[in-house]
């Protein structure tokens, strides 16, 4: 009976560990593998290339604008989304706010982000159509003509308004997940500092965003993995153009495998994609000292 009590909690876990390897950890190993070939999608045969693969994705012409763009878009979306958010969360979390108007933002602000990416890119290519979209007609009207732009079709601007339509999107989702981190909070830290005399801003900096620090990593984290595996709503505006001005690792590693059939290279950006994602995320639970007492 002792033995069978002790069997019980792996009987359980078999499950779950069973999905995991079958759904991510054997796929990514042969997802390694085939980076060290030449393959087809169209062919059984496979030929052994080693890290010529990785030579002509670091070699390749649009391998720094895509490095770079990625960079743009975790940058970014950390100040926006995860700063921005978490400014927004502490304002719905704070005695100004009523209960009422807290429940109305909070449905307000988390609305965007149960919108489809590619609704979401189809409604900005009308948003930013230079002939008839919403953006030159409000900048026109409002006597601003000369700021109209081409917005998809500047390979100047075209990366940054596809971080805008994101940074719309994603930075409601960011400041429901801190509302939740505020919630947990003991309220009796924050009337203490009450009456310490403990203004809202030293309250924030030093009682809700330390005692939220676990919460605002995970929503660092998910933001850099979401940068660098941005592929949707680049396909669903500008494809990574004009010319490959907005191109990301994510659209590359899609166009590679499904329109130019090298499997070898698409797995290639995949075990690129997943080196820089693992990497950031170690380097922020370094940083942050997260789970130190």
């Amino acid at each position: 009976m002792k033995k069978k009590t002790k069997l019980t909690p792996y009987l359980y876990i078999i499950p779950g560990l069973l999905m995991v390897l079958g759904f991510v950890y054997i796929p990514i190993a042969v997802n390694l593998v085939y980076s060290f070939f030449r393959l087809s999608s169209y062919s059984s045969s496979m030929k052994f290339v080693g890290l010529d693969n990785f030579r002509r994705l670091f070699t390749s012409e649009t391998f720094p604008i895509m490095i770079r763009n990625n960079v743009y878009y975790a940058v970014i979306s950390l100040i926006v989304q995860v700063g921005f958010g978490t400014a927004l969360a502490l304002l719905l979390e704070s005695k100004l706010a009523s209960e009422r108007f807290r429940s109305i933002c909070r449905n307000i602000y988390f609305i965007p982000a149960l919108v489809s990416l590619t609704a979401v890119g189809l409604m900005f290519n009308f948003i930013y159509n230079p002939q008839f979209g919403m953006l030159n007609t409000f900048l026109k009207n409002i006597g601003l003509p000369q700021l109209q732009q081409t917005w998809l079709g500047d390979k100047n601007l075209a990366i940054f308004c596809i971080i805008a339509m994101s940074q719309w999107q994603f930075t409601g989702y960011i400041t429901l997940l801190m509302v939740v981190a505020f919630q947990n909070i003991s309220s009796d830290y924050v009337e203490a500092a009450i009456i310490d005399g403990a203004g809202p801003v030293k309250r924030a900096l030093s009682i809700m965003l330390p005692l939220a620090k676990e919460q605002l990593l995970v929503c660092s984290i998910i933001t850099v993995i979401g940068a660098f595996k941005l592929f949707t709503e680049v396909y669903s505006t500008t494809s990574g153009g004009p010319g490959n001005s907005s191109q990301v690792l994510g659209l590359f590693l899609y166009q590679n495998a499904f329109l130019h059939d090298d499997m070898g290279m698409a797995a290639a950006t995949g075990v690129l994609i997943f080196v820089i994602t693992v990497t950031a995320s170690i380097f922020q639970l370094r940083i942050s000292h997260s789970g130190e007492v």
